[in-house]
């Protein structure tokens, strides 16, 4: 480039800082912020600022292809608000018809991705909404004491005494 060439943007700058019309600017003569001389400098500090001041996830800055398959591989966690199947159901068909699209037109790294069963993400549903014993009904012997084990409480090196 031509030192003597000065764009118009370039001279606008320079004659706006010659009138002093940036001396009052905050920050002015301090470093800038996420640029430390403690260590390297991150080149996307402004980025992972505006991200955590937004309350973003950074996955929407990354490709396409792996924003699908980390979609596919949290879909257990994604289908487990719903209330009817019906709803888990169509959230899979949504997904499915986005791995279809981007099957027709990848874009982005190439990462393994498959179009999920919907039956089988439904069965994980069920089994995660299914109520959890936490121990036999009341009055009833646990199968474990009718067998003649210990009371719960004592420490598997008292049984193994015991055999001695």
């Amino acid at each position: 480039m031509d030192p003597r060439f000065e764009s118009p943007v370039d001279r606008a700058v320079r004659e706006a800082a010659e009138r002093g019309e940036f001396d009052d600017l905050p920050g002015r003569g301090r470093p800038l912020p996420g640029a430390g001389t403690t260590g390297p400098v991150d080149e996307n500090w402004w980025v992972r600022g505006y991200l955590r001041r937004e309350g973003l996830s950074g996955d929407a800055l990354l490709p396409p292809s792996v924003q699908l398959r980390k979609e596919l591989d949290g879909i257990d966690a994604a289908v487990v608000r719903f209330v009817d199947e019906r709803r888990v159901r169509e959230h899979v068909d949504e997904v499915n018809s986005r791995v279809v699209d981007f099957m027709r037109h990848p874009m982005g790294p190439r990462v393994p991705i498959r179009k999920l069963d919907a039956d089988e993400v439904v069965a994980r549903w069920r089994a995660g909404r299914a109520p959890r014993r936490t121990g036999p009904a009341a009055g009833a012997p646990s199968p474990a004491r009718a067998a003649g084990a210990p009371p719960p409480g004592r420490g598997w090196w008292r049984r193994l005494l015991r055999r001695h």
